[in-house]
């Protein structure tokens, strides 16, 4: 009779026999044959989606147009160190807080395609390329999860599960260029590696290095970095000298590979700043710090008996908190508490992101299940596995990083794509359950449909989906107008077909609703004072300042920035609610077609959804 540990269980155990074979070089060679071939359905699905459907090249958020033109400004000559947005703001422009990691592939991309392509194309063929390589490591590390959860069944089950998640949501759509969809394949990578049987050395090692990159190109994966030091400084105080070797490479990957990436990418003149939405020295020196107490405190009590184990990571830990005081103490609170009040009520407020779950419930209570309940459901399975002792290291690690992710998203639901990604591995191992019983017990109706169900309850598009469905027959019944399922943002502003008027005016600075910025900055050679990034709060409030103004006090606030050309969009939602709190103010009056004598407006605009008025000198 076999003997199975109650630490990995029968699961555990026969994903761990992947890693035994004598030929097989990597965990990954057995995947590479279904990752390759569902990448294949997957791209020939996104162009099929993406062409029958076709609007545009670049995503419909604003952050893929204002990452478009970093890109463009790079190709162009702009210093590889230089952040600085020019275009953007009051005058002198505004330092973006993005990452050139993300420009550079971009940027290789379109250089690669122009070799044979009009500009146009190559670009928008980079776009294309782009989101859906980022795929790949989300394909490989959440199938190599399933698998060591659930052998072979759940391996094929989380492929399924990655593909229906990058499939159903925008992320990695044609044209989404942001950094978010790199992060999602950052942490599905970080997860993959701590859960791996025997706590590999290597495994941990890439964990460290990636863990350093989530940091470098969006530190809203802070969570998710803490978490996973924390889980590998649990598993070394538990265990000590047999994590020594894996809890050393994590830190000296870590430190390794954020100091290559803050010497690569930020400019010498910033070395003395901090700065807590970006990579900077605070963020540097505090993961440097607490990655290298940690190691010295793992070469020094491995050893040793816990007690000391536990002083010397209390020791690494006061070090790093005391380095968070000394150098970057303003960086303990959120980033965004420095913005002005009326930023906060006209713009943050507004954002759908940024949403807790208590403004989501109350504003679109349809969509929570969505975004909140299969993360509730796979923590539920974490738990009931370590209860049942059954591989308790790999379900424990997926229960922190599930938990951070899901505490994230009450905050604001951004975070909710992080927990349904990591839902998809305790998933995965339910599905394989329940598919095992339904299979051994094949005239067993009731185990036929729970393994269905569990399928469907596995898939977070499908909540989403059902909750749009829902709201729309509650609508109906109730005798309300019947909303449509959410579709592509409306561009009547944005398009190049509207900008086409403005790109012929002379180059000057344009005062616009700020979600239109980014698209003015794209189409034309304007400086914009406001697009919704909250560096920019200069030009953003003195654009506020003037909407809601009288016409006669609007124009000092115009003036004073140099704006040549208000463009006016009346169909914006920024401009109805600046409307209905200030009726009398500019934006108000521009909307009742009262056209204030300093401004001249340009001919042909004034029927069109994006109308253009020149600022008289």
């Amino acid at each position: 009779m076999t003997n199975t540990s109650p630490v990995t269980g029968e699961a555990g155990i026969a994903a761990a026999g992947m890693f035994d074979r004598p030929r097989q070089l990597s965990p990954l060679a057995p995947l590479h044959r279904p990752v390759l071939l569902s990448f294949l359905i997957l791209v020939i699905a996104t162009a099929v989606m993406h062409f029958a459907t076709y609007v545009d090249y670049i995503g419909a958020d604003n952050d893929d147009v204002m990452r478009l033109i970093e890109v463009r400004d790079l190709l162009g000559g702009q210093g590889w160190f230089d952040l600085n947005q020019y275009r953007l703001g009051l005058e002198g422009g505004t330092l973006m807080h993005w990452s050139r990691l993300i420009d550079l592939p971009i940027a290789n991309l379109i250089m690669l395609f122009s070799l044979f392509m009009s500009p146009g194309m190559a670009e928008a063929s980079a776009l294309f390329v782009w989101p859906v390589l980022t795929t790949l490591p989300v394909f490989y590390a959440l199938a190599l999860s399933g698998g060591i959860l659930a052998g072979v069944p759940g391996r094929m089950i989380a492929l399924t599960l990655a593909f229906l998640f990058v499939f159903g949501g925008n992320r990695f759509q044609p044209g989404a260029i942001d950094h978010h969809n790199v992060q999602l394949g950052l942490i599905s990578i970080i997860a993959a590696c701590l859960i791996l049987p025997g706590r590999p050395p290597v495994a941990h090692a890439i964990a460290g290095a990636a863990a350093a990159l989530a940091i470098a190109i969006g530190v809203e994966t802070t969570p998710h970095v803490v978490v996973a030091g924390l889980i590998v400084a649990v598993q070394w105080l538990w265990l000590g000298r047999d994590m020594k070797a894996s809890a050393s490479a994590f830190a000296l990957a870590m430190a390794a590979a954020l100091t290559a990436v803050f010497f690569l990418t930020v400019s010498p003149v910033r070395y003395s700043q901090v700065a807590c939405d970006a990579l900077s020295t605070g963020f540097y020196a505090l993961g440097v710090v607490g990655a290298g107490s940690f190691y010295l405190a793992v070469a020094a009590t491995s050893h040793r008996e816990f007690a000391s184990r536990l002083t010397t990571l209390g020791l690494a830990g006061a070090a790093t908190l005391g380095a968070t005081l000394l150098i970057a103490p303003q960086c303990l609170a959120n980033p965004l508490s420095t913005l002005d009040p009326l930023l906060v009520s006209m713009w943050l407020n507004s954002v759908s992101e940024a949403q807790s779950i208590a403004a989501q419930t109350s504003q679109e209570p349809w969509t929570v299940a969505g975004f909140y309940l299969v993360p509730v459901l796979a923590m539920g399975q974490c738990a009931r596995r370590i209860y049942q002792r059954r591989n308790i290291h790999a379900y424990g690690v997926l229960l922190a990083l599930l938990a951070v992710s899901w505490a994230i998203a009450l905050v604001q639901v951004r975070g909710a794509v992080f927990s349904n990604l990591l839902s998809a591995i305790p998933m995965a191992a339910l599905v394989a359950e329940t598919r095992a019983r339904a299979n051994a017990d094949q005239n067993n109706l009731r185990k036929g449909l729970v393994f269905a169900g569990t399928a469907l309850a596995a898939v977070p598009f499908i909540w989403a989906l059902s909750g749009a469905l829902l709201s729309m027959g509650v609508n109906k019944v109730a005798g309300e107008e019947v909303g449509s399922l959410p579709m592509q943002e409306e561009n009547a502003c944005t398009d190049a077909q509207a900008m086409q008027a403005l790109a012929l005016e002379p180059a000057g600075v344009v005062a616009s609703p700020s979600n239109i910025g980014a698209h003015i900055l794209r189409f034309t050679p304007h400086r914009v004072l406001a697009a919704p990034y909250h560096r920019n709060q200069g030009g953003m409030l003195t654009e506020l300042h003037a909407a809601m103004a009288s016409p006669k006090d609007a124009i000092k606030f115009l003036r004073g920035a140099g704006v040549t050309v208000v463009a006016f969009c009346g169909s914006d939602p920024q401009v109805g609610s600046i409307t209905k709190i200030a009726p009398g103010g500019f934006y108000a009056q521009l909307g009742k077609g009262r056209v204030p004598s300093w401004l001249e407006p340009v001919a042909g605009t004034q029927d069109k959804p994006l109308q253009l008025f020149r600022v008289k000198p």
